[in-house]
């Protein structure tokens, strides 16, 4: 059961919310009574998302934010301040996944650089630019989105590198912010049903089996487990990374079968 009163009078700033988990995260924080700006690249998106949650009745507003612009991400975080108050959660959902070219070699400098930029170095803009504000509030509390892109080889070279990457940024900041009495953590999907799989029906049905839980993620799944992280119920958590992945990670789902094939 959804806790109505967890971010009852914080402010929120979730980046990538227009769509699949960022807009997930938005809806699970403004339900819990977080006052949410919803910021994406994409502004009539974002409106789109804003607009549908206003009609329950939720607390959001809708801004424009491109992570790789660093004055971008400073107008966002002076919106949220500006218009809740104070911000007590940020929450880097934004990325950019380049889908790999057959050869290695062949990998073009600008397509690396550009999920680096977006997924990890946006994160980092992200971060320096609230956590002055974090620190003020007093509960301030950083969730970031990784992959299990991060911990094992499922290709995307340059999506991959970034998100393992936003793992170590979650240690070292975590060890910074907790003088400031900011929290820092990190959660990890597997496979999880966004539009980035939309038209791939039966690619979804062939990894389904891989997850020992039966099923790919939704993004309400990624939702709940970043509400917690925020949460003060997750108080005593820091610079962890939280695998949300329906144990694809921990469990060679492939291998149990070759050897002891199920009745």
């Amino acid at each position: 059961m959804t806790d109505h009163t967890r971010f009852a009078g914080h402010g929120v700033l979730v980046t990538g919310a227009a769509r699949g988990i960022g807009a997930a995260v938005a809806r699970r924080l403004a339900e819990e009574g977080g006052r949410v700006l919803v910021t994406d690249r994409d502004l009539p998106e974002a409106e789109r998302t804003a607009t549908a949650l206003g009609r329950q009745g939720l607390t959001v507003e809708a801004y424009a934010c491109d992570v790789a612009d660093r004055g971008s991400v400073e107008a966002a975080v002076a919106r949220a301040v500006a218009a809740f108050g104070s911000l007590d959660v940020l929450v880097n959902c934004a990325a950019h996944c380049t889908p790999d070219v057959p050869l290695f070699e062949d990998d073009p400098d600008d397509a690396w650089a550009r999920d680096l930029d977006v997924t990890l170095t946006g994160a980092h803009r992200c971060c320096r630019a609230a956590l002055p504000h974090l620190a003020a509030s007093g509960r301030g509390a950083i969730v970031s989105i990784g992959s299990v892109n991060g911990l094992q080889d499922f290709g995307n070279h340059g999506y991959s590198a970034a998100k393992a990457g936003l793992g170590s940024l979650t240690r070292t900041l975590a060890g910074h912010a907790a003088t400031r009495g900011v929290r820092v953590n990190l959660v990890v999907p597997g496979t999880v049903r966004t539009s980035a799989w939309e038209g791939r029906d039966d690619d979804l049905a062939a990894v389904r089996g891989l997850y020992p839980l039966g099923r790919v993620g939704e993004p309400e799944d990624i939702a709940a487990a970043v509400a917690f992280l925020a949460s003060r119920d997750a108080a005593w958590i820091t610079g962890t990374s939280l695998v949300v992945d329906g144990g694809l990670t921990a469990v060679n789902t492939g291998f149990r079968t070759a050897v002891r094939p199920t009745p």
